[in-house]
């Protein structure tokens, strides 16, 4: 809203009001705008949720210092996603495609969060929503975020024209001074086609997948591009689900995904940056830039009461949201193929679940008893059952995951 207030009042030539303009700027804006709500008004929300007891229950699993985390306001998520929506609806353009489907996104994962901590806390089913429904909403999310980022006709993406020889192909710019200049030619492509790392070329085409079966398959593309927007999504979701189970891990490992995918947008809708680079161009995504600002200050703001001990936990209101912001941000980028690296803590922990079951399974078929990978699962919990502090575990964790943030940027060269 800001942003059209601002640029009438430019239009004035009132002295100052151009800084809106830029997305620096604005991005900057909506960083230090949502830390201030999620500080200053987490407290007082916090306090509310400890009026209605809103608290959390644990399972005694024989973890050092769980019980003591009994009773703590759960629901948190409603910080976070407060300290989202309020920055990204004053500073961003509220008229931009991709505004508006990461919107709908926030506030459609948190509400099925918020649905199953409702019914946790509330209504005394420690169970919450049954997973049925939890699936169903993110395949819901799924098919909105595949349809707008295929049909809408404001999502484009760009990329160089190259010639037979495969040098890019350029043509000449006389400026109104005479001066000549060269530019590079940049075509649509399709939408179908995203980044994939360490390979020359960088690009990875959905359609490539049909085109063993003709051109008529290939017509369906955009079913199959449906599909993996849906289990981009859902894995995601529930990869940052699972990973909430320390004070502070989820919400710093959420917030280095943010700043990596802030820097990857940033740099593929500048149409500079993408020619040096060799990457992407993608129109009108420098919106995303500020939405990100909001979501990494969030979860950085959210630290203030959620490092250990922790006041208060985001509950799935906050974790199927931040992971369900993850993947659509990422495929509105075309950086999802990117998502197993700077989400790499996100990964692990979901296998170590997988693993641990499957493992479990197999033993007890086969030996007649169950035997396991882990000392328990998520990995995190592993870690724990050794005896190492849950506070200096999430340290570690916040470094492996800007290890693999720095890995993920590298790939923008390495090829």
């Amino acid at each position: 809203m800001f942003y059209y207030l601002f640029s009438y009042l430019h239009s004035l030539d009132f002295t100052g009001a151009g800084v809106f303009e830029y997305i620096t700027f604005r991005a900057a804006m909506a960083v230090f705008t949502s830390l201030i709500i999620s500080m200053m008004f987490g407290g007082r929300i916090i306090k509310y949720l400890r009026k209605l007891q809103v608290g959390e229950t644990v399972r005694d699993l024989g973890l050092k210092g769980q019980m003591a985390k009994q009773g703590t306001p759960t629901m948190g998520g409603l910080i976070i996603l407060s300290a989202i929506l309020i920055p990204t609806l004053l500073f961003a353009k509220l008229h931009n495609t991709y505004i508006w489907l990461m919107l709908i996104s926030t506030v459609w994962l948190g509400a099925i969060g918020f649905t199953d901590d409702y019914i946790k806390v509330f209504k005394k089913d420690k169970k919450g929503l049954a997973g049925k429904f939890k699936v169903v909403g993110q395949i819901g999310i799924g098919i909105i975020a595949g349809s707008i980022l295929f049909f809408n006709d404001q999502v484009t993406i760009k990329h160089k024209s190259f010639d037979d020889a495969g040098a890019p192909v350029v043509y000449q710019v006389q400026d109104e001074e005479g001066c000549v200049s060269e530019e590079t030619q940049w075509v649509e492509s399709t939408l179908t086609k995203t980044t994939i790392p360490f390979i020359k070329g960088n690009e990875f085409d959905y359609r490539w997948l049909l085109s063993w079966a003709g051109d008529k398959l290939a017509d369906w593309s955009w079913l199959l591009y449906i599909i993996v927007v849906i289990i981009i999504v859902t894995a995601v979701s529930n990869g940052a689900n699972m990973t909430d189970g320390l004070d502070g891990l989820a919400g710093g490992t959420s917030a280095i995904s943010g700043l990596t995918l802030a820097i990857f947008a940033y740099l593929g809708s500048n149409i500079i940056f993408a020619d040096f680079l060799n990457i992407m161009f993608i129109p009108n995504s420098e919106e995303l830039v500020i939405f990100m600002g909001a979501f990494v200050g969030a979860c950085i703001g959210f630290l203030w009461y959620n490092s250990y001990p922790a006041q208060v936990f985001m509950g799935d209101t906050g974790s199927l949201a931040i992971g369900g912001i993850i993947a659509v941000f990422a495929l509105a980028i075309k950086k999802e193929l990117l998502i197993p690296i700077f989400c790499g803590v996100f990964l692990i922990e979901n296998l170590s679940v997988v693993m641990q079951v499957a493992y479990f399974k197999y033993t007890k078929k086969k030996y007649g008893e169950g035997r396991r990978i882990f000392l328990m699962a998520p990995l995190h919990h592993h870690y724990q059952k050794k005896g190492i502090h849950e506070s200096k575990i999430v340290s570690r964790f916040w470094i492996v995951g800007i290890m693999l943030a720095v890995v993920s940027i590298i790939t923008l060269k390495l090829r």
